[in-house]
């Protein structure tokens, strides 16, 4: 479609990447700190926990707050977050000051994706779920090269190799101060896009139940890739005997399937609607989740690569439906939907270390495998997406100018 800025949408998937990358460093990094500190589950799953509260509790805030006051250059700052979290993180010498690299890292992320996902909107051209899985992708490819870089870098090298990717987010922050560049210069589609957008006739506590609804979604979606992104490698080392290393390679076979989902999913939900991407996407990955507990590392590998491909397609459209339903506050529902993410995904790593410790890897990836059934709620979805100019999606919210990134 016209309008599209190709240059700004693949420009802030690309820092996304690397702003993804970054924080795929940490849990990829747990065998070798756990080793190290000594630590047990439940404190790795507390470093979790810490990153994830501090970009979630915090990105509905930007979020909203941006909606009233759009700061063009406010991801450069979040990304100079987690390149100081970085920094922290290599020379870390104790626990808290590994929970506090962690709460930087954390915070970089709070400010970054509400922002982000408003200017991969403003420069959609119209093309919404194509704009944010393209968004996403970047994010997903960056959460699956973290763990081949930490088993090909970090790991031999040690911890302190971590600083070396202070360069990745010195880079973004280059790219990220010309995004804002042409932020600042499109300040009217940012008025634009409070004042128009997709328009419903649906009333307020039809809305906020229709949210509740996409947020257990969310719930269920994290909490299960949570169980694989932290403790995957831990479950095929104590199941399966294999090394660390290629623990690591398997967790990258997966995000990178996880990456692949994510662009597929919005591209599907333009043409055929988010509601029927989000049936398929949560309820649909139930069968191999269910499976993948008792199965031999080669059908485990499949597994994984279907699940992640099939479970990450439900996000962009969840992201792009629940905007539709509240148009006008992109910041706020990105920060919300972005910050429930991460805040589920902390939760649960951290319940599910304990359990770990309580029990074993093993139960805990078969006590995760029916939590897709949650998918069953998409029937409570309102229909939104009717009589649009290709039959299902919304129409444009406001058409960015393709423009170069100057």
């Amino acid at each position: 479609m016209q309008g599209t800025a190709y240059p700004v949408l693949f420009a802030i998937s690309i820092c996304h990447l690397l702003n993804d990358m970054m924080q795929a460093l940490l849990p990829a990094m747990y065998p070798v700190l756990k080793s190290r500190y000594g630590l047990d589950f439940g404190q790795i799953g507390l470093i979790t926990l810490t990153f994830q509260l501090t970009a979630s509790l915090l990105q509905p805030l930007v979020g909203l707050y941006t909606d009233h006051r759009p700061k063009p250059y406010s991801l450069v700052t979040g990304m100079g977050f987690s390149l100081v979290g970085l920094l922290v993180l290599a020379v870390a010498s104790s626990y808290p000051v590994l929970l506090l690299s962690a709460g930087l890292v954390g915070l970089g992320s709070a400010v970054f994706h509400p922002e982000s996902s408003r200017v991969a909107r403003m420069a959609s051209g119209g093309r919404h779920g194509f704009a944010q899985s393209l968004f996403q992708v970047g994010g997903n490819t960056g959460s699956a090269i973290g763990p081949l870089l930490a088993a090909f870098v970090v790991v031999p090298r040690g911890q302190r190799s971590v600083a070396w990717f202070s360069a990745a987010a010195f880079a973004g922050m280059v790219i990220l101060a010309r995004v804002g560049r042409w932020y600042r210069s499109h300040r009217q589609a940012v008025a634009a896009s409070r004042a128009g957008g997709a328009r419903h006739h649906l009333p307020r506590a039809r809305v906020v139940a229709a949210l509740a609804i996409l947020l257990v979604l969310v719930f269920s979606k994290n909490v299960y890739l949570a169980s694989i992104s932290s403790y995957y490698t831990f479950f095929l080392i104590e199941k399966f005997g294999v090394s660390v290393q290629a623990a690591q390679v398997h967790l990258f076979v997966f995000l990178g399937a996880v990456a692949a989902g994510t662009f597929i999913g919005g591209p599907v939900g333009d043409r055929l609607g988010r509601k029927w991407v989000i049936w398929v996407s949560i309820l649909g990955v139930l069968p191999f989740t269910l499976a993948l507990p008792y199965v031999n590392l080669f059908w485990t590998g499949l597994l994984s690569v279907a699940i992640g491909v099939v479970l990450a397609s439900a996000f962009s459209a969840i992201i792009v439906f629940a905007q539709e339903l509240v148009p006008g506050r992109i910041g706020l529902v990105s920060g919300l939907f972005f910050g429930f993410a991460f805040g589920t995904a902390g939760i649960g790593a951290a319940l599910l270390g304990r359990l770990a410790d309580r029990t074993d890897i093993e139960f805990v990836f078969r006590l995760c495998s029916y939590l897709p059934a949650l998918g069953l709620l998409t029937a409570f979805l309102p229909e939104i997406e009717r009589g649009s100019p290709r039959g299902r999606a919304a129409p444009p919210e406001v058409e960015a100018e393709t423009v170069p990134l100057v």
